[in-house]
C-alpha cells in the first residue's frame, strides 16, 4: 500500500490509491456491475418507502394550501428513484451526496420510528460496503462526513426495545463500515473521535439491553480500535505538529465533553462527541491526533474504574471487572495493531509510560484472574514492541506484580499465582527477555536484580515441597526450560566458547559515572555491562561490611577501588544512594551526624534527587524512603534543612525561599506524626494545618492537597518491615517517571551468547536442583522428556562456557536417577531397568553427555564410572567395552560406535545359546534368560520379560558407552586426567580388593579401561603415565599370590611399554624403568606368569630394540631375561630374545654390551633346557667380541679425548667379556666346559687388533687365564669324576689356551715392562700342570702336552728374539730365570732348543744370579724363583 503523509502527520489522498486494507467481505469476490447499482439503490429506496407506507402518518396525503403534497422525506426518496436509472453510465461523476442524502434525512428525522430508521441505515450500509464510491469520486469527502454526522446524531421514536436494539446494532454496523471503507481516509480527526464516542455510548447503553447487543457493541468497538490503530504504522512522527497546534493541557484532559460521568448506571458519555480547542487540527484528515485522544480516553476509562472501585477494595472482587476488561482489551488491540510505530510518536509513548503503565500496575494486583491475564498480555505486547522506552516500567511491573503474585507467601490466590506464572513463562519464551533483563536491570546499580529474582522464583516454584506435582510446578519448569533452551540455541557443539575474562578494577573511577560508548554494538556494551555487574556485586559486599561496621565497610570499598583512597563526600553519598541492602538506620545516623564530613555527605546525598515538578509531600516521601530519619531533633533538623535547600533549588516558583521550604517540610513531618500517632487523641484538622503553615505564604489549595495526601497515606519515616517486593505508591511512581527520563538506553539483545556465561552461572545450581526434583516426582513420559531436554541444554551451555563444576553437578544429579547406583532392586535388576522408562531415559542422557561434552567433565567421571561398573556387574555392557583393553587397538575399527549388538531376539536364539560360564556382555544376559531348561516350563521367560530385555538392549546400544574410551584421544587433557583418576578411584585399593571376587572383577575391569585410554592417548602418555604407573605399582607390590588383577597389571604394563616406546623417546626411560615392577613381583606370582612375561618381553625387545637407548633400560630388560634362564617354561622365549639382541651384534652397543654378555653367561651356565642352548650362548658371547673390534675401528675417527675414553670402555668391556666366559669354563658339563674354553680362546685372540691398554693384557692373564688354570686345577684335584667328567680334556684345552694366547699376543706382550713377570707366571702354570695328579695319578698325556707346548713357546720366543742370552726384559735376566723354571718342567728343553750355546749361557747366568744381592731382585720374581 502506498502511503503519502504530509508534514502534519495526516494521510494524504491520491486518486486510485487504497488507503485501508479491508477485511474480507461477502461481496469482495463479486465484480461490481455498475449497471446493477441503479437496481440495488432502487431496491433500497423501495424498502424504505414500503416500511414508511405501513405507518398512517406516512401513508396518506395532506393539504398545504390548495395543493395536496407528500411528506418531504417521501418526495426526496421518489426523486432519487426517478434519477437513479439515469446515472447508470456515470456513477463516478455523480456526487455521493445525491444518493445518500434521502436516506440520511430519514436517519436524522425525529419523526421516523425505529423500523424506518433501521431500514435506512441498512441502505447506507449497503452503499458503503458495495464501494459505490471511492476516493476518485467527486465530493467523496462530503458524502463520508454527511454519513458520520447523520449516524452519530441519529434520532428516532422508541416503539419497542427490540426495534431500538436493531437500530443501535445498525448504527454500529454503519460506523464500522465507514471506518473500513476505502474512503475512510477523508474523515477528520474530529469525526473519528465522534465515531468512537458514539460506539462507546452504544456500549454503555447496551448494558441494560440484550446480550446480543452488548456483544455486538463491544465487538464493534474492538474493530474500530483495530481499524484506527492499524493506520499508525503508516503515519510518520507528527509530534511537532501537535505541539505547534497548541493543544492545551485543558483540551488534553477532555477528549470528549463530559466523557466520564459517574452515575447510577456506571460510566456514561455525553451526546456530543466533544469539542477540542484546536478545531483546525481536528478537522484535518485523521491521523495521530485522534489516536492520541482515543488512547487517552481508553486510559481514562481505567482511571474511572479505579476510582469507583477504590472504596470497595476491602472486598477484592466487589467492583465490576467487566468494564476494566473491556478497556484493557481495547488497549491491547491498539498496541497489537500499532506495534513499534508507537515509538515514533512521543505523545502516545508518554501515555503508555505514564497513564497506561500506572493503571496496569494497579490492575495487575487485581484479584480477578481475567483482569490480571489481560494486563499480562498487554505488558507482553508492550515488551515485544516498545521495551526500549519502558525499561523502568518493566522492572517495576516484574518486581511489584509478577514476583508478588507468582508466590503464595505474599498472599496471592492460586488463580493469581497461576496467571502470573503463565505470563512469566510467556516472557521466558521470548529469546532475548532474560538477557535484556540481566543486561539492563541486574547490571544497573540503580535497578533490582530482576533476572536473578525471576530465575530464583521459577526454581523455587518448580519444587514440589511435601506435595504432589501440580500444574504450577510444571509451569515453572516450562519457564526454566524455556530460558535454558534459549541459551542453548545460541551455542553450537562445533564451536565451543571461551571463558570470559574476569573483570577487575585497577584504579578508582566514580562507579555512578561509568558510561558506555555504544549501546548498540556488543563490543561496546558487553564489557560495559559486565563491569557494571562487577561493581554492583562489590557494592553489595561493601554494604554487608558497612552494616556490620561502617568504618570497615568504607575501607573495604576503598580497597576495591570503588571509593577513592581519600574519601570525598560525593562518592560516599552516591554509595548511600545507589547501593541496595544498606542498613537504613546506619545511613540515617551517618547523614544526621554533626561531623563536617558527614554534613557534606548529606548535602551531596540530596543532590542525587530530582524533585522537579513534585509536591513537597511527594518529594519528602522519596527522600526519607532511602534511609531512616534519625530520632534526635538536631539530626532531624540538619537532614530537613538539606532537603529543603535541594527542594527550593529545584522548585523556586512554589516557595519564597529555602527557609519557607524548611518550615513547610517540618510542618509536614509534624502533621504526619499528629495524624498517624495513636497516642495523639486530638488530630490536627485541615484548617489548623493551613493556619500553622500560613507563614510559608503558599496557596491554600497547595496546602490542602498536602494535608489530604498525608492524611490518606502516612509518610513513613522508618523502613518498611518485611523482605517482599515493594508496593508501588504514587510517590514512587512519580520518582520512576522522573528516573525513566534519565536512565541509560535500553540494551536490545540479539542471538549472541555474550552474557550467558554470567547468567548461567547464577541460575545453574537452582535450575539443576529444580528440574531434578520435578523429574523425580514426575510420572508421565512427556514430563520426563521435558526434563531431559532441560538437562541436555544445561550440559550444552556448561560445555560451551567451560563451566566444569556445573556439568559435574548435573552428572551427579542425573546418575542418581539411573537406578544403576542403587543397591540391587527387588527381583531381576535387568528386568527392573527395562521396565523403568525414567531410568532408561536418564541413562541415555548421562552417556550422551559423557560422549558429547566429556571435555568438560571433571569429578563427574566418578559417577559415570559407577554407572558403567554397575552395568558391567549386570553383564549389560557391549562386548567392545568388556574385552581385554590391551587388544582394543588391534581390533578393526568398524563404522559406528562399538561392536554392533543384535537389536532383536527371537525363538531362533534358543537353540544356539548356551549357559555361559561368565556373562561378559549383554548377549550373555540374554543367553541366561533364554537357555533355561526346557523341562521346567515354569521358568521360561514371559513376553514381558523379553520385551524388558529388548528395551534394555536398545538403551545400552544407544548409550555408545564404548566410545567414551575408544574416543578418549579427543578429550581435553584435564578431562582425560580426571577420567584416569576416576578409574583408579573406582578400582579401589589393592589391599581391599583381594578379599572379594566381585571387587577384584571391578578392579580388573577398571584397569582394563585405564590401559585402554592409556594406549589410545599415546601422544599424551606423559600426562597419564604417573597415575597409571602408581596404580599398577600399588597392585604389583601388594599382591602375594597370583590373581587376575596382578596378571592384568603386569601384562598391561608390558604392553604399554611395547606399544609406546616407538612414539615417546622422551619417556622411554620412564617406561623402561617401570619394568622394575616386574622384577619386584612376589616369587609365587612371578613363577606363575614367567613364561607369558618372557614372551611379552621378547615381543618388546624385537619391536623396540632400536628405541632402548639407555643403560638403565637395558639393565631392566636383561634382568628380566636373566631370570628366565633358570625357568623351565620361560627360558626358550628368553633365549630367543637374547639371540635377537646378540646375533651379528645388530643390537649390541657400549650401553648394553656388558649387561647382555652377563645375561648370556647365565644362559650358558643354566642347566635348564638342553646343553646345546648353553653352547649357543657361548657362541653368542664369543661372537660379540667382533663388536669390540668394530667399535675400536670406528673410534679412530673420533677426537682424541673421545677416542681415549672409548678405548678405555672397550678395554673394560673386553675384560668383562672374557671374565664372563671364564666363569662358564668351570661348568660341570664337559661339552659346555670345553666349549667355553674354546670360546675364551676366540675372545682373547679375536681382539688382537684392538689397541687395548697394556695393563689390561696383564689383567687378562692374571684375572682370567691364570685364575681359570688355577680353578681347573683345583677342580681336577678336589672333585670326583662324577661331578666333572673327563676334566683332563679340559685341562688340556686350558693349556692350549694359555699357549695359543701367549704366542699370538707375544708381539704385544713382549713390549710390556712387566713381560718377565708375565712369562714367569706362564711357566709357573705349566710347571703346575706338569706335576698335576688326576685321581692320584700323573697325567702323561697332559705332561707331554705341556712340554710340547713349552718347547713350542721357547722356539717362537727364540725366533722372535724375545728369549736370548743376556736378555734383560722385565728388569732381571729373562734368560736365566726362564731356564731356572724350565729346568723344573723339563731339563732337556734348553739343549733341545738352544743346544750347547744354551747350556753355556745358562751356566754363566746361574753364576751371575748367585752373585746378585737379594735386594736387586723384585718381589714377584723372588716369588717365582722360590716357587721353582
Amino acid at each position: 500500500m502506498v502511503k503519502i503523509v504530509d508534514t502534519m502527520g495526516r494521510i494524504k489522498l491520491q486518486p486510485g490509491i487504497k488507503a485501508i486494507e479491508e477485511e474480507p467481505k461477502e461481496y469482495e469476490d463479486i465484480p461490481l456491475n455498475r449497471a446493477a447499482l441503479a437496481c440495488m439503490i432502487n431496491s433500497e429506496i423501495g424498502a424504505v418507502l414500503a416500511i414508511m407506507r405501513r405507518n398512517v402518518r406516512w401513508g396518506g396525503r395532506y393539504m398545504s394550501g390548495d395543493d395536496q403534497l407528500e411528506h418531504g422525506l417521501i418526495q426526496s426518496l421518489k426523486a432519487l428513484r426517478r434519477n437513479v436509472f439515469m446515472w447508470e453510465d456515470q456513477w463516478g461523476e455523480i456526487s455521493p451526496v445525491l444518493y445518500l442524502e434521502p436516506f440520511l434525512e430519514v436517519i436524522r428525522s425525529d419523526d421516523t420510528g425505529a423500523p424506518i430508521t433501521g431500514i435506512a441505515l441498512s441502505a447506507v450500509y449497503k452503499i458503503l460496503t458495495l464501494d459505490v464510491f471511492d476516493l476518485s469520486t467527486i465530493d467523496v469527502d462530503k458524502g463520508m462526513l454527511m454519513v458520520v454526522d447523520a449516524v452519530t446524531s441519529c434520532w428516532f421514536e422508541e416503539t419497542d426495545p427490540a426495534s431500538e436494539e436493531v437500530v443501535l446494532m445498525k448504527i454500529l454496523q454503519v460506523l464500522l463500515a465507514c471506518m473500513k471503507s476505502k474512503a475512510s481516509v477523508v474523515l477528520s480527526n474530529q469525526h473519528v473521535c465522534t465515531i468512537v464516542n458514539t460506539c462507546f455510548r452504544v456500549v454503555h447503553q447496551a448494558g441494560t439491553k440484550s446480550e446480543l447487543l452488548q456483544r455486538t457493541a463491544r465487538h464493534t468497538m474492538h474493530e474500530l480500535i483495530r481499524c484506527i490503530f492499524a493506520h499508525l504504522p503508516e503515519v510518520d512522527s507528527i509530534e511537532h505538529s501537535i505541539v505547534k497546534g497548541g493543544i492545551s493541557n485543558k483540551s488534553e484532559d477532555a477528549m470528549f465533553l463530559g466523557a466520564m460521568n459517574e452515575n447510577a448506571n456506571g460510566i456514561g458519555l455525553g451526546k456530543d462527541g466533544g469539542a477540542l480547542e484546536n478545531v483546525h487540527l481536528m478537522t484535518e484528515p485523521y491521523g495521530v491526533p485522534c489516536m492520541v485522544e482515543i488512547f487517552r480516553f481508553l486510559c481514562s476509562i481505567l482511571n474511572a474504574v479505579e476510582h469507583i472501585g477504590a472504596t470497595s477494595r476491602s472486598n477484592t472482587i466487589a467492583f465490576d471487572e467487566d468494564v476494566p476488561l473491556f478497556a484493557l482489551g481495547l488497549i491491547n488491540s491498539a498496541i497489537e495493531l500499532g506495534g513499534a510505530s508507537f515509538l515514533q510518536h512521543a505523545r502516545l509513548m508518554n501515555l503508555i509510560q505514564n497513564d497506561l503503565f500506572l493503571n496496569l500496575m494497579q490492575f495487575g494486583l487485581s484479584m480477578s484472574s481475567l483482569i490480571l491475564s489481560m494486563v499480562c498480555s498487554i505488558v507482553l505486547n508492550l515488551y515485544r514492541h516498545l521495551r526500549t522506552e519502558l525499561k523502568l516500567q518493566l522492572e517495576t511491573f516484574f518486581s511489584c506484580v509478577i514476583l508478588r503474585l507468582a508466590q503464595s507467601k505474599y498472599g496471592a490466590s492460586y488463580p493469581q499465582q497461576e496467571v502470573a506464572m503463565e505470563a512469566l513463562v510467556d516472557f521466558c519464551r521470548q529469546k532475548a527477555f532474560m538477557v535484556e533483563m540481566y543486561a539492563n536491570l541486574d547490571c544497573d546499580i540503580t535497578c533490582n536484580n530482576v533476572f536473578e529474582d525471576l530465575a530464583n522464583m521459577l526454581s523455587k516454584s518448580a519444587f514440589p515441597v511435601n506435595c504432589p506435582l501440580s500444574s504450577m510446578h510444571l509451569l515453572a519448569l516450562d519457564g526454566l526450560i524455556a530460558v535454558i533452551q534459549g541459551m542453548a540455541e545460541k551455542v553450537s557443539d562445533e564451536s565451543m566458547g571461551l571463558e570470559s575474562a574476569p573483570v577487575t578494577l585497577e584504579e578508582y573511577t566514580p562507579f555512578w559515572m561509568v558510561k558506555c560508548g555504544n549501546y548498540k554494538d556488543p563490543n561496546g556494551w558487553v564489557p560495559f555491562v559486565r563491569r557494571r555487574k562487577y561493581i554492583k556485586r562489590r557494592l553489595m559486599i561493601g554494604a554487608d561490611h558497612f552494616n556490620r561496621d561502617p568504618k570497615k565497610g568504607l575501607e573495604f570499598l576503598q580497597g576495591t577501588h570503588l571509593l577513592p583512597e581519600k574519601l570525598d563526600p560525593e562518592s560516599v553519598a552516591c554509595f548511600f544512594r545507589y547501593t541496595a541492602g544498606l542498613d537504613k538506620h546506619l545511613v540515617g545516623d551517618f547523614l544526621g551526624n554533626h561531623d563536617e564530613f558527614c554534613v557534606q555527605v548529606l548535602y551531596e546525598f540530596t543532590k542525587t534527587f530530582d524533585f522537579q515538578d513534585m509536591n513537597m509531600d511527594t518529594a519528602l516521601r522519596l527522600f526519607v524512603d532511602t534511609f531512616r530519619l534519625p530520632g534526635e531533633a538536631q539530626k532531624i533538623q540538619r537532614v530537613i534543612e538539606a532537603f529543603a535547600e535541594r527542594f527550593y533549588e529545584q522548585s523556586p516558583h512554589i516557595l519564597a525561599d529555602k527557609d519557607a521550604a524548611f518550615l513547610l517540610a517540618y510542618s509536614i513531618i509534624m502533621l504526619n506524626t499528629d495524624l498517624h500517632n495513636a497516642q495523639v487523641k486530638n488530630k490536627m484538622t485541615e484548617e489548623e494545618f493551613i493556619r500553622n503553615s500560613r507563614c510559608v505564604n503558599i496557596p491554600r489549595e497547595y496546602l490542602s492537597e498536602v494535608y489530604h495526601s498525608i492524611c490518606k497515606n502516612q509518610l513513613r519515616t522508618t523502613p518498611e518491615q518485611g523482605t517482599g517486593p515493594p508496593e508501588m505508591n504514587p510517590s514512587r511512581w512519580i520518582d520512576l517517571v522522573h528516573r525513566s527520563k534519565k536512565t541509560a538506553p535500553y540494551i536490545v539483545g540479539d542471538d549472541g551468547a555474550y552474557l550467558d556465561h554470567d547468567m548461567f552461572a547464577i541460575m545453574s545450581g537452582p535450575t539443576i536442583a529444580a528440574i531434578s526434583v520435578v523429574f523425580d516426582h514426575a510420572e508421565h513420559e512427556d514430563v520426563y522428556q521435558t526434563c531431559i531436554d532441560g538437562f541436555m541444554a544445561i550440559a550444552k551451555i556448561s560445555a560451551f562456557h567451560h563451566l566444569e563444576d556445573v556439568l559435574d553437578d548435573l552428572v551427579v544429579s542425573l546418575c542418581k536417577f539411573t537406578t544403576l547406583l542403587n543397591p540391587s532392586s527387588v527381583g531381576e535388576p535387568v528386568l527392573t531397568f527395562g521396565d523403568d522408562t525414567k531410568a532408561r531415559m536418564v541413562t541415555v542422557a548421562v552417556f550422551t553427555i559423557a560422549n558429547r561434552y566429556g571435555d568438560y567433565v571433571r569429578t563427574g567421571w566418578r559417577n559415570i564410572l559407577d554407572c558403567i561398573l554397575r552395568l558391567h556387574k549386570l553383564g549389560l555392557l557391549p562386548a567392545r567395552v568388556a574385552i581385554d583393553a590391551a587388544d582394543e587397538m588391534e581390533l578393526p575399527l568398524e563404522p559406528g560406535h562399538g561392536k554392533p549388538l543384535a537389536s532383536t531376539l527371537t525363538s531362533a536364539h534358543l537353540a544356539s545359546m548356551g549357559t555361559p560360564r561368565r556373562c561378559s556382555g549383554l548377549m550373555g544376559r540374554f543367553s541366561q534368560l533364554l537357555s533355561l531348561d526346557t523341562e521346567e516350563p515354569g521358568s521360561q521367560p514371559t513376553e514381558q520379560q523379553l520385551a524388558a530385555h529388548q528395551r534394555t538392549l536398545q538403551t545400552i546400544q544407544t548409550c555408545h558407552i564404548d566410545s567414551i574410551f575408544t574416543e578418549s584421544k579427543f578429550l581435553q587433557s584435564e578431562s582425560l586426567l580426571q577420567l584416569a583418576r576416576a578409574l583408579v578411584w573406582a578400582a579401589g585399593r589393592p589391599q581391599k580388593i583381594t578379599g572379594s571376587p566381585e571387587n577384584e572383577d571391578t578392579a580388573v575391569f577398571c584397569l582394563e579401561l585405564l590401559i585402554a585410554i592409556t594406549l589410545n592417548n599415546r601422544d599424551r602418555i606423559k600426562l597419564l603415565w604417573q597415575g597409571v604407573y602408581e596404580h599398577i605399582a600399588s597392585i604389583v607390590q601388594s599382591t602375594l599370590m597370583p590373581s587376575a588383577l596382578v596378571e592384568k597389571a603386569v601384562f598391561g604394563l608390558l604392553r604399554i611399554c611395547q606399544r609406546l616406546l616407538p612414539y615417546k623417546e622422551n619417556l622411554a626411560d620412564e617406561l623402561l624403568r617401570s619394568l622394575q615392577l616386574v622384577l619386584k613381583l612376589d616369587a609365587r606370582v612371578a613363577d606363575a606368569y614367567c613364561e607369558q612375561i618372557t614372551q611379552e618381553v621378547s615381543r618388546l625387545v624385537k619391536a623396540n630394540a632400536n628405541h632402548i637407548r639407555s643403560q638403565m633400560g637395558w639393565r631392566n630388560i636383561t634382568s628380566l631375561l636373566s631370570v628366565t634362564a633358570r625357568h623351565p617354561e620361560a627360558s626358550d622365549a628368553g633365549f630367543e630374545a637374547l639371540q635377537f639382541i646378540m646375533s651379528d651384534g645388530a643390537h649390541l652397543s657400549p650401553l648394553n654390551f656388558t649387561l647382555v654378555v652377563d645375561t648370556s653367561r647365565q644362559f650358558a651356565e643354566s642347566h635348564v633346557g638342553p646343553a646345546d642352548r648353553s653352547l649357543r650362548a657361548l657362541d653368542l658371547m664369543a661372537g660379540s667380541g667382533m663388536c669390540l673390534v668394530r667399535w675400536a675401528k670406528e673410534s679412530k675417527g673420533a677426537s682424541k679425548e673421545d677416542a681415549a675414553k672409548l678405548t678405555q670402555d672397550i678395554g673394560d668391556m673386553c675384560l668383562r667379556l672374557v671374565q664372563a666366559v671364564r666363569k662358564a669354563c668351570l661348568d660341570q658339563r664337559e661339552e659346555v666346559r670345553n666349549h667355553a674354553v674354546s670360546s675364551l680362546r676366540k675372545c682373547l685372540t679375536g681382539v688382537e687388533d684392538v689397541l687395548l691398554p697394556h695393563a689390561l693384557w696383564l689383567q687378562c692373564f692374571d684375572v682370567v687365564i691364570f685364575t681359570l688354570l688355577d680353578d681347573l686345577l683345583e677342580i681336577a684335584q678336589g672333585h670326583s669324576q662324577k661331578d666333572y667328567r673327563n676334566i683332563e680334556s679340559t685341562l688340556t684345552l686350558a693349556m692350549k689356551l694359555l699357549s695359543t694366547v701367549f704366542l699370538q699376543l707375544l708381539n704385544v706382550l713382549s713390549q710390556l715392562t712387566t713381560f718377565c713377570k708375565l712369562w714367569l707366571g706362564v711357566l709357573n702354570q705349566m710347571e703346575k700342570y706338569v706335576k698335576v695328579r688326576i685321581r692320584g695319578k700323573k697325567s702323561e698325556k697332559l705332561q707331554e702336552l705341556v712340554i710340547e707346548l713349552l718347547k713350542n713357546m721357547l722356539v717362537v720366543m727364540k725366533t722372535k728374539g724375545v728369549l736370548a742370552p743376556r736378555s734383560s726384559l722385565g728388569g732381571n735376566s729373562l734368560w736365566e730365570l726362564t731356564w731356572l723354571h724350565v729346568k723344573n718342567i723339563s731339563p732337556s728343553l734348553q739343549s733341545d732348543v738352544f743346544g750347547a750355546e744354551g747350556r753355556e749361557q745358562n751356566y754363566m747366568g746361574q753364576l751371575e744370579t748367585t752373585q746378585v744381592p737379594k735386594g736387586m731382585i723384585s718381589s714377584p720374581d723372588r716369588a717365582v724363583v722360590s716357587q721353582g
